[in-house]
């Protein structure tokens, strides 16, 4: 039998090229089908709003990515005390117990002190500054930095925005009235109060209003008017206190194990970021929405007397906070840098503000 040579390589030729196109959408294919499985524990019990359920909140952005990713990914979300201590989240992700926490960066102090720079800091960033920083200013950037040598993975995933003082069981009318005063309190607002004489207690959220009742502890600050009303902390203290120069804004933290994040994807990463940017805005918006509310509810029908500090205890507050900052800094290269950047961002924040949202505020427009 003959045959056409050049038919032969024809054929050929095309039924390996075809077979060549067809590996490749197939190799995709199978890799697009690939699922995650992740384990996310929560510094916040599992009913607290914002935190754990509602919008924006660590529920809200399960919901979100396996619905982007289709399905790909699936979290199992493990409120606090449920899989690990409250507080356990930074050593649970580190050692790959679990892939995933849902908590604030402040509370991981005791391992790296420049991580509260990207939860709160006292007379520092509101939650416009603070995202511009993050999003476009080169916080990310110091952030992954910090945690580099832990093996983790940090992205903000909420704001409160503004949060209150606090409550005490008795009025605070001067400097002298927060000696010998115990205080739950986290973050770097921690240590300036301990420079004032004040007991500081890092306590979780359900923990905090059976302390404040019982009088194991005489101050407490949460959040806000509506977060605070859930805990019930108008039935243990009656005077509260704004604003909070503590935390001008507060970020929630999506902690990862970074080698489960640079196992992923980039679709699938892109997927985490947007579910975070989302989450981030919405429980900024949902805080707006329901603090109005929920402190005209406590002043009106819960017998709560909301004051100020005093400009005096103010401007106290700041000094002593500015002459701690330093101290601590100087004793940490990397908190140094990161503190310089983020009061050097702060600054030029600030002048665009002052002509912009202030004129606003203040009803000059």
């Amino acid at each position: 039998m003959s045959i056409n040579r050049r038919k032969f390589l024809t054929t050929g030729l095309g039924a390996a090229a075809t077979v060549g196109t067809m590996s490749v959408p197939s190799i995709v294919k199978a890799e697009s089908k690939k699922t995650y499985k992740f384990k996310m524990t929560c510094a916040y019990p599992g009913g607290a709003p914002f935190y754990s359920t509602g919008p924006g909140s660590a529920k809200d952005f399960i919901k979100r990515v396996e619905t982007m990713s289709g399905g790909r990914i699936k979290i199992k979300f493990y409120a606090a005390g449920e899989l690990i201590p409250a507080l356990g989240g930074f050593d649970a992700v580190r050692q790959g117990i679990v892939d995933m926490n849902w908590g604030n960066a402040y509370f991981w102090a005791g391992k790296s002190f420049a991580a509260q720079y990207f939860t709160a800091v006292p007379f520092g960033m509101d939650a416009l500054s603070m995202n511009a920083w993050l999003s476009q200013g080169g916080g990310q950037a110091l952030w992954d930095e910090v945690y580099a040598p832990f093996g983790l993975k940090g992205l903000a995933v909420g704001n409160t925005g503004m949060q209150m003082t606090g409550w005490f069981r008795k009025p605070i009318k001067s400097v002298a009235d927060f000696k010998g005063l115990r205080m739950r309190i986290p973050g770097l607002a921690g240590k300036v109060y301990e420079k004032l004489g004040v007991s500081v207690k890092l306590l979780p959220g359900g923990e905090i209003f059976p302390a404040l009742e019982r009088g194991v502890i005489d101050a407490a600050e949460f959040v806000g008017p509506y977060q605070d009303r859930k805990l019930g902390l108008m039935n243990a203290a009656k005077y509260y206190y704004m604003t909070g120069w503590h935390e001008p804004s507060n970020v929630s933290e999506l902690l990862m194990n970074k080698k489960t994040w640079e196992s992923m994807p980039a679709d699938l990463k892109a997927v985490i970021e947007n579910a975070a940017t989302a989450c981030n805005e919405t429980s900024f918006a949902w805080s707006n929405a329901n603090n109005a509310e929920a402190l005209q509810d406590l002043v009106k029908n819960h017998g709560v007397k909301v004051d100020s500090l005093s400009d005096e205890i103010i401007e106290t507050l700041r000094k002593v906070t500015f002459e701690t900052l330093d101290e601590l800094t100087a004793k940490d290269p990397l908190a140094k840098k990161i503190h310089e950047h983020y009061f050097s961002f702060k600054a030029r924040c600030d002048e665009w503000l002052n002509i912009s949202e202030a004129v606003v505020l203040n009803k000059n427009l």
